[in-house]
């Protein structure tokens, strides 16, 4: 701050030096006034002016390392100690912009909550005909167009839970129920969803489960392994999914493995991130770069790791590392 309020005062301590200086050279080359009085006087104004120099630093500078320092929360309170013109100006100039943005911020809020009930009534709205539609395409003779729509509806159906999912997700905390929860139930649940997709791909699912027990939210980690899922089934071929399940070091580790085409290595550090897709695939645009990235947003609340390794054209393994207990004392103070 003291090289910002140097740049600021330079002007005035150039104007100071350029005084001194001139006071010693009329001195210097006036024989009738004496020298030694003169330098004594030029030693002791400026000996008080840096004196008054650090004195108005204290000073001046209070206020703009509160403004500095200031978090952008829209908190006021930086701002009380104004005391020069000024000052005053900077800070009724900043409180109106903040009564304004506050405003709009309140508004925006608002808006964006109106729309996200509406699409969530939208989305559950589209679940009754999506039903309808379920029970109709059960009942077709013919079997080869059976198998195409039931797997553009289900393409649908994961359209949708995703969306869905994706609007709750900020408030998820208001929505989670940490209790022991049976691994099988909700594999298999996923497995089932999946059944016409996996006929179809010609796909079986090889299930193992030492640990069975795990300590997490049974909805939230249906969709997590649904998007892992549905990865594992979209990408293989007439090929097995292993899922297993083991205690390491005090923690239940669920696997997923794959046997389809895998992850380039460049993409993999990727895959988690918001919209990305590929770039060996990039062209494919049945891909949303979503799924992964809502199943590690969902899983960091649980406090479930998702780790991932592939080798490309080998197949893909996902990893779940479950919670302890304590981890979720850890962070609730229970």
């Amino acid at each position: 701050m003291i090289r910002k309020f140097i740049i600021e005062r330079r002007s005035w301590l150039l104007l100071i030096l350029v005084l001194q200086l001139l006071t010693l050279f009329v001195a210097y080359i006036d024989a009738a006034i004496p020298l030694m009085p003169i330098l004594y006087i030029t030693l002791l104004s400026s000996m008080i002016s840096i004196l008054f120099f650090f004195i108005r630093y204290q000073k001046e500078t209070k206020f703009f390392k509160q403004v500095e320092a200031w978090d952008h929360t829209y908190d006021l309170a930086a701002f009380k100690d104004a005391n020069s013109p000024f000052e005053q100006i900077v800070e009724d100039a900043m409180t109106v912009q903040t009564h304004r943005y506050r405003k709009e911020a309140s508004s925006h809020l608002l808006l964006l909550e109106q729309e996200k009930d509406e699409l969530l009534s939208w989305i559950h709205e589209v679940k009754t005909p999506l039903t309808a539609m379920q029970l109709m395409i059960d009942r077709l003779p013919d079997q080869p167009l059976k198998s195409q729509l039931q797997y553009e509806w289900l393409r649908i159906h994961h359209l949708l839970d995703q969306q869905l999912h994706q609007k709750r997700i900020p408030f998820i905390e208001n929505d989670l129920y940490i209790e022991e929860t049976l691994l099988e139930p909700i594999i298999y649940k996923e497995i089932k969803d999946l059944k016409s997709w996996c006929i179809q791909k010609g796909i079986g699912f090889d299930v193992s489960l030492e640990e069975n027990q795990v300590l997490t939210d049974a909805k939230w980690l249906g969709f997590i392994l649904r998007q892992i899922l549905t990865n594992a089934v979209k990408y293989s071929e007439a090929s097995d999914i292993i899922v297993e399940s083991r205690k390491e070091n005090g923690h239940v580790v669920l696997t997923i493995q794959d046997f389809g085409r895998g992850i380039d290595p460049k993409d993999l550090p990727r895959i988690f991130e918001r919209g990305f897709t590929s770039t060996t695939k990039h062209q494919e645009s049945a891909a949303t770069g979503m799924g992964l990235y809502l199943a590690q947003k969902s899983a960091e609340s649980l406090l479930i790791r998702i780790e991932a390794e592939s080798s490309y054209a080998a197949g893909t393994t996902f990893r779940l590392t479950f919670p302890v207990p304590n981890d979720f004392v850890s962070i609730t103070g229970m």
